[in-house]
């Protein structure tokens, strides 16, 4: 996503995300009324039945699970503007741990002793790139608080349909943006070249993965997806070395190559099955 938004970096930042909130309800919405009518009507005549108690329940987990997906994101953009990219990036070090660690304390997944060291490693990663101050620190630890435990509330909310529970989701994330939006917004936007860039970053960065992420946890344990979530900075590494040729130093070349080091230990269980099968 750093490419789409290096290109409107001249827009404020708080914009980008009203406008990709507000787009990508239109997308999925329009999406479920013309193509998934069906599927909504099946899961509204599935809450008719649903007791009181298990209503009131879903409800609440729905409402959490916007109110800390927005939070992620506006917590993200406020570091970026007003403490440091490094407090931003740093969040997405930290997340996948704390991730790992919800997953074990409060979902009682369990962790071998290869994810255990996989753990270690990425941990020593992490404290060989946090060259931050304490400040940037406690900030990208509330960043990535808001996500692990975002991914804890999916992994617990069953039985709906993961596409029509994004709409609800991102419906209630833009009715909390909404009074900042009509508060303090730009006058709107007629620029061709934005509005492409804001498209591209609601449907591919924004649509695409949160559905993904939601799909995956139906099978995966949320530390397993905690873990994956270290693709994201490495990922994001590589795009800047190679397509922005950013300098890179060894001792960062060596926490990524650690943290990639991780991934493969924490999931080599999984890779084991699925190059069996594949034989």
């Amino acid at each position: 996503m750093s490419i789409p938004l290096r290109n409107i970096k001249g827009f404020p930042p708080q914009e980008i995300l009203y406008y990709r909130i507000f787009v990508s309800i239109a997308v999925v919405w329009g999406i479920i009324f013309l193509f998934r009518r069906s599927v909504l009507k099946k899961d509204i005549h599935f809450l008719k039945l649903l007791p009181k108690d298990k209503k009131i329940r879903l409800l609440l987990l729905t409402v959490l699970s916007s109110i800390l997906i927005t939070g992620n994101w506006f917590t993200y953009i406020y570091a970026v503007n007003s403490v440091s990219l490094k407090a931003a990036a740093f969040a997405y070090m930290v997340c996948p741990l704390l991730t790992a660690l919800c997953g074990f304390v409060i979902l009682k997944e369990q962790l071998t002793k290869a994810k255990i060291v996989a753990l270690i490693i990425a941990f020593v990663s992490i404290i060989l790139l946090a060259t931050g101050s304490m400040h940037e620190v406690l900030w990208a630890i509330l960043i990535a608080s808001f996500y692990a435990v975002y991914v804890i509330v999916l992994k617990v909310i069953k039985d709906i349909d993961k596409f029509n529970f994004l709409g609800v989701q991102l419906v209630l994330s833009g009715l909390m943006m909404l009074p900042m939006y009509l508060i303090n917004s730009n006058p709107f936007p007629t620029d061709t070249f934005f509005w492409s860039h804001i498209f591209l970053i609601a449907i591919v960065f924004t649509i695409i993965p949160l559905f993904l992420n939601a799909y995956a946890l139906l099978g995966m344990p949320s530390s397993a997806l905690g873990i994956l979530i270290y693709l994201n900075p490495i990922v994001a590494f590589t795009v800047a070395f190679f397509y922005f040729k950013e300098k890179i130093d060894v001792h960062q070349l060596f926490a990524y190559l650690l943290l990639l080091l991780s991934i493969v230990i924490f999931n080599a269980q999984l890779l084991k099955s699925i190059a069996y099968k594949k034989a």
